[in-house]
């Protein structure tokens, strides 16, 4: 008995740490973007590129995307607010029939951007590959990121980790409040942060630099 009290205190401890743990990085990783993470088009600084990190424009289900459409929405925001002169589309493009850019780039076309001042990049199949090959492909050392606030506080985390000064515009939630799947997810993805961090974890792919015209 003594022996499965010892293992049920030590599991407790265990987790008792565990969950420590993740409420100090989800506080930090909130905190550093935070200052950085604007809701108002009006206070937002003007950058010369966006960042609009990719997600699918259908559900499973089907049905539409809210993440999606409410990130197209915000970059038309800035676009024509005068905030951004350029457009970096970044997401996966993991086959023929999946392809985040192409996408993106086709709905803002569709909502009165010029196609040239969209930039695609293929190889955003991570946060931190979007956020590092802004600079290090793109040759940006500031930028804007959009998507929504939960996903704009650990970019902006990984920029200003990596000495990028990056701010983000949030677009609107799906429903203000993050659902339990969006939200289990996002304490994976920003624990999976500090390894990246730590480890000093770099894209998957960089290339050839490409450059963004400065007019």
């Amino acid at each position: 008995m003594n022996k499965l009290k010892k293992i049920g205190y030590s599991f407790l401890l265990f987790c008792t740490l565990l969950a420590a743990l993740i409420a100090y990085v989800d506080i930090s990783i909130s905190k550093t973007g935070n200052q950085f993470c604007y809701n108002s088009i009006d206070q937002l600084p003007h950058n010369h590129c966006a960042i609009v990190l990719g997600t699918s424009k259908y559900l499973i289900n089907g049905n539409r995307n809210l993440y999606y459409t409410n990130r197209i929405k915000a970059t038309v925001e800035l676009y024509f607010c005068d905030k951004i002169d350029y457009i970096i589309v970044s997401g996966d493009n993991r086959n023929r029939n999946y392809n985040e850019p192409i996408t993106m780039y086709n709905d803002l076309v569709s909502a009165g951007i010029p196609g040239r001042k969209i930039i695609l990049d293929y190889a955003g199949f991570r946060t931190l590959d979007s956020v590092v090959r802004g600079k290090e492909v793109f040759g940006q050392e500031k930028y804007t990121i959009v998507s929504q606030l939960f996903h704009n506080q650990r970019a902006i985390y990984i920029a200003r980790t990596k000495g990028i000064e990056a701010i983000a515009f949030n677009a609107e939630d799906s429903s203000g409040d993050l659902d339990l799947k969006v939200h289990l997810r996002e304490i994976g993805a920003r624990m999976l942060v500090i390894y990246d961090m730590l480890t000093e974890k770099q894209p998957h792919f960089l290339g050839e630099k490409v450059v963004i015209p400065k007019e």
